[in-house]
């Protein structure tokens, strides 16, 4: 299989091997992830619905298939840790309420924000995102850990399902 060629679109550069090259995207997000995650965890409290959006807008970029993660906080919303836990393909994935209740409690989390991206680009939740998000909101309750949000990623667009009132 033949690799795809690195792409230069910021103009920024590195440093390899003592000599300035241009950096291709794929060095630009990471780095970009990089400061973003660490911003993210730092904090002292989630309270940046926006810094929570271009974390997950950053880390789904360039995605072809789909990817559901979880931001496990503890009672006064202080980030205890983010995971990916299902991996899907181009239009879907499989996303188990076990699970996501499971990791939850490994964690102690006391609320989550749940987050997945649309490769598709569209940030427009579908009926079955509504449809696993009650289901997942309604399994954790029963452990008392409370669903914040539910953030649907579309390319540099982000839905909350919790500001569209669907939670």
């Amino acid at each position: 299989m033949r690799e795809a060629p690195a792409r230069f679109s910021s103009g920024l550069l590195q440093v390899v091997e003592g000599e300035q090259r241009a950096a291709d995207d794929e060095v630009v997000i990471a780095a970009a992830l990089k400061i973003v995650a660490e911003r993210l965890v730092r904090s002292t409290t989630l309270n940046s619905p926006q810094l929570t959006r271009q974390y997950f807008m950053l880390r789904f970029a360039g995605l072809e298939h789909e990817v559901f993660a979880c931001v496990y906080l503890d009672n006064r919303a202080r980030v205890i840790d983010c995971e990916d836990l299902f991996r899907g393909t181009i239009d879907g994935a499989s996303v188990h309420p076990r699970e996501v209740v499971k990791r939850a409690l490994i964690h102690n989390a006391a609320m989550v924000i749940l987050a997945h991206n649309h490769p598709s680009g569209a940030a427009e939740p579908s009926q079955a995102d509504e449809v696993i998000t009650q289901r997942l909101k309604q399994a954790l309750a029963l452990v008392d850990i409370r669903v914040l949000d539910h953030l649907v990623i579309g390319g540099s667009t982000a839905t909350s399902m919790a500001e569209r009132g669907l939670l």
